[in-house]
């Protein structure tokens, strides 16, 4: 009874959240080119929130904002995911703690079909609509699906769907991109993705 009066609920929470504007865009790492993509449209998202989760070396992003003269003072860098589950594992309590309601997921196309999924489900959960783009690649991308992994890392979405109701990881190392201190980087000391340009 609980959780049928929930599935409702819950429905109702995404459907009338489908027709709101984005009030917040989450970037999946894997590729500096949808930090490229980010930094070019950054003035057509407005004042919302950006998260990059696990993308680029911190002076590399940077760089890339700079060189597109993009407004820093609203993307934030988490620092802790390892893998697209992660990902979501540690941008849902951010994105709660900023009331999203409904969030532009920004990946590549080689890696959208599981990371809209996954997104679809975790956020889902929570009453998050979510709304995919699709950045062109040029190249190989760094991570190419594979069917067994896309099979657990839905099967984990579904199970940590519910469970992230009761336990919320945070991220210990989240900082706004304007607070990235390009004096602490020596020259030679990072390394950028060759598609960046930035070398």
């Amino acid at each position: 009874m609980f959780l049928s009066l929930w599935l409702i609920y819950n429905t109702i929470t995404l459907i009338r959240a489908s027709s709101k504007s984005v009030d917040a865009v989450f970037v999946l790492g894997g590729s500096i080119q949808r930090e490229i993509y980010v930094s070019q449209r950054v003035n057509l998202f407005g004042e919302i929130p950006i998260l990059i989760s696990q993308g680029s070396k911190d002076p590399c992003i940077r760089l890339i904002f700079a060189r597109e003269n993009a407004p820093i003072q609203n993307v934030w860098l988490e620092k802790c995911a390892k893998s697209t589950f992660d990902n979501f594992l540690y941008g849902l309590p951010i994105l709660r703690s900023w009331h999203v309601e409904k969030v532009k997921l920004i990946t590549s196309g080689s890696h959208v079909f599981r990371a809209e999924l996954m997104a679809k489900i975790i956020l889902g959960f929570h009453g998050i609509w979510v709304e995919t783009e699709v950045v062109p690649e040029t190249g190989r991308p760094g991570n190419q699906e594979s069917h067994w992994k896309t099979v657990l890392d839905i099967g984990r979405s579904v199970i940590w769907g519910g469970l992230s109701h009761l336990l919320q990881p945070q991220c210990g190392n989240v900082i706004k991109l304007e607070n990235v201190d390009m004096g602490q980087w020596e020259p030679g000391s990072f390394k950028c993705e060759r598609q960046g340009n930035l070398q």
